[in-house]
C-alpha cells in the first residue's frame, strides 16, 4: 500500500461498461468517537456508542468491532485521514488510536484502503473543498440519492460521499458530475496496487 499521507499520482481505470459485472463493494469511513460515520453506495450509517460504551477500551473495541463486520466483505475502503488542524481537541489522542485500529485492522485482513482527506470528500460531493457540513450532505442527497437525516446525518453524508469516490476510482462512477467535483480524485492516497475489482 501507499504511505501513508503521501499520495502518489492517482491511477485512474477507465469507467466501466454496461454489464461489466457487478459493481464492487466500497466502504467509505468517518471515524469519530461519538458519532462515526459509514456508508456504502445506497446506505450510510452512523455508528454510536451507547453510554455503556462511551469511553476509553470498551468504546474503541465497539467501534472497531461493528466496523470489522461491516467492511469483512469490502473490495475498498475509503477513510477520511486525520484534521490536523483540531489536533489540540480532547480526545485527540484516543481519536488517534481509532483511526490507527481501523487502518490496520483493515490492512490485516488485506482490504485495500484510501486515504481521503477532509477537502477532497466535500469536494466531491459539492465542487468545493471548504464546503460546509450541510453542503456536503446536500450535495450526497441531489448526486447519490442518499438521505442522511438525524443524529450523525453529516457524518453519514460525509461517508457517503467517500464511498462514491472510490467507486469512481474503480472505474464505476455511480453519477455524472462536472469536474469542479472529480477532481477530488487527485487529491486522495490511494493504494499503491489497484484491487482487481477496478475496470
Amino acid at each position: 500500500m501507499t504511505t501513508l499521507f503521501d499520495p502518489a499520482t492517482p491511477i485512474l481505470p477507465a469507467p466501466a461498461s454496461a454489464g461489466a459485472g457487478p459493481r464492487p463493494l466500497v466502504i467509505g469511513i468517518d471515524p469519530s468517537l461519538t458519532s462515526c460515520g459509514i456508508a456504502g453506495a445506497d446506505w450510510a450509517d452512523a455508528l454510536r456508542p451507547r453510554k455503556t460504551h462511551n469511553r476509553g477500551h470498551l468504546r474503541l473495541s465497539w467501534l472497531r468491532t461493528e466496523i470489522a463486520d461491516r467492511t469483512r466483505a469490502a473490495d475498498l475502503v475509503v477513510i477520511e485521514g486525520p484534521s490536523y488542524g483540531h489536533g489540540a481537541m480532547a480526545g485527540h489522542h484516543e481519536m488517534a488510536g481509532l483511526w490507527w485500529l481501523i487502518a490496520h485492522d483493515l490492512w490485516r485482513r488485506e482490504i485495500p484502503y484510501a486515504v481521503c482527506p477532509p477537502s477532497q470528500r466535500a469536494m466531491y460531493a459539492t465542487g468545493k473543498g471548504n464546503a460546509s457540513k450541510g453542503m456536503v450532505r446536500d450535495g450526497v442527497r441531489t448526486h447519490f440519492g442518499i438521505e442522511c437525516d438525524g443524529p450523525g446525518r453529516y457524518d453519514q453524508a460525509d461517508a457517503a460521499s467517500m464511498a462514491h469516490l472510490g467507486l469512481h476510482w474503480l472505474g464505476y462512477p455511480t453519477t455524472e458530475l462536472p469536474p469542479t467535483h472529480t477532481r477530488a480524485l487527485g487529491g486522495v492516497a490511494w493504494p499503491e496496487q489497484t484491487p482487481v475489482v477496478a475496470r
